[in-house]
């Protein structure tokens, strides 16, 4: 297949494993690296590693994404039955003795313990050399023909039902549920090394971490940074302090270029962390009104966009990285499907580590 682009963004790897290439660096994660992730469980104990659905709770966090929310399936035009969203068998037929629960969900894909696929963040770049950036994603995958914003948020209006439904297509978060999330995970504990508080981990920082845990990561392994973010925010019930949040918890300095070259060069198939972006989010003060094109998410563009590296957001890790710590480990198996919804750029999970 002929390259859907003339020139690739400074620092990427687009072609690495193809041009119509669409999983990027889960590419990595082969049967092998599978087998080395068996390999870890000796215990037989596992850990959820997701928040409960509903949390944050409401819109504080981000007033983009709304909480997951149930509606009770009609039945013969009525809500059914028994109780609630239950309803009987017996409307059909007196003597049968069949309850049913059913429901809908409405909620943002993204709302609680997460991942990004490839299409979540692109760039506007130009890709085709006409001298005019255009938005472009992974791959040189392209907004408007390959990839479909379609409707607008159904809490714009009725009206969002005429429009057609967003497709991210090529590099939706589909494809990564049918290749399959399944390999050794290895745990970073941030958290043990610098608290909880707000601090921005560049490469210096990070590799003393990693030695003195004696941290090793190679190719195709599944990489998870512990930070207590999400602990914090469990704590909570539901009503985030975002002025506490802001403050908790330390994430890695995108803006680091040692970092970012690191995270290319040692090869991990993809990067989780219990926080809501991996990367710490500089306050739009401070980078409003500058005269640099830049992205306001550097690590996202550098993993997502330019690299293929999917990212994890929210996980739930203080318990795995407690029972690691005390049995002196950080490797296990990690197993996190997607839901395979075709078109959507982002899915809830419910991964587990076995130990």
């Amino acid at each position: 297949m002929p390259q859907r682009w003339k020139h690739a963004p400074q620092g990427s790897h687009w072609g690495e494993f193809g041009p119509d290439d669409r999983l990027g660096r889960m590419n990595l994660v082969t049967a092998a690296k599978v087998r080395q992730g068996m390999q870890e469980v000796r215990e037989g104990r596992t850990f959820c590693l997701s928040l409960p659905l509903d949390v944050p709770g409401g819109l504080a966090l981000n007033g983009r994404r709304m909480p997951p929310r149930l509606f009770g399936t009609l039945r013969d035009g009525a809500s059914a039955g028994v109780q609630g969203f239950c309803w009987s068998y017996a409307s059909e037929d007196p003597n049968l003795t069949d309850v049913v629960c059913d429901e809908v969900m409405l909620m943002n894909t993204q709302y609680s313990t997460q991942w990004d696929s490839l299409a979540h963040i692109g760039s506007r770049f130009d890709a085709d050399g006409d001298g005019v950036a255009e938005a472009v994603f992974y791959n040189g995958f392209r907004a408007g023909v390959e990839i479909h914003p379609g409707a607008t948020d159904p809490r714009a209006g009725a009206d969002w039902a005429r429009y057609p439904d967003p497709d991210a297509n090529a590099l939706g978060v589909a494809n990564l549920a049918a290749h399959g999330v399944q390999g050794r995970g290895v745990l970073v504990d941030l958290e043990h090394h610098v608290g909880r508080q707000r601090e921005a981990v560049g490469y210096d920082r990070l590799m003393r971490i990693l030695e003195a845990d004696g941290v090793e990561i190679e190719a195709g392994d599944m990489v998870c940074l512990h930070t207590g973010f999400a602990d914090t925010l469990l704590t909570m019930q539901r009503q985030p302090d975002v002025k506490r949040l802001h403050e908790t918890g330390s994430g890695l300095d995108g803006t680091d270029a040692k970092l970012l070259n690191w995270i290319t060069d040692v090869r991990l198939a993809c990067l989780m962390a219990d926080n809501p972006a991996v990367e710490l989010v500089p306050s739009a003060s401070l980078t409003h009104g500058s005269p640099m094109r830049r992205p306001r998410l550097p690590l996202h563009e550098h993993c997502l966009f330019k690299n293929g590296i999917h990212l994890g957001e929210l996980w739930w890790l203080t318990p795995l990285a407690q029972w690691l710590r005390q049995a002196g480990r950080s490797r296990f198996l990690l197993t996190a499907p997607p839901l395979r919804l075709p078109g959507a750029a982002g899915s809830p999970v419910t991964p587990i580590a076995t130990v």
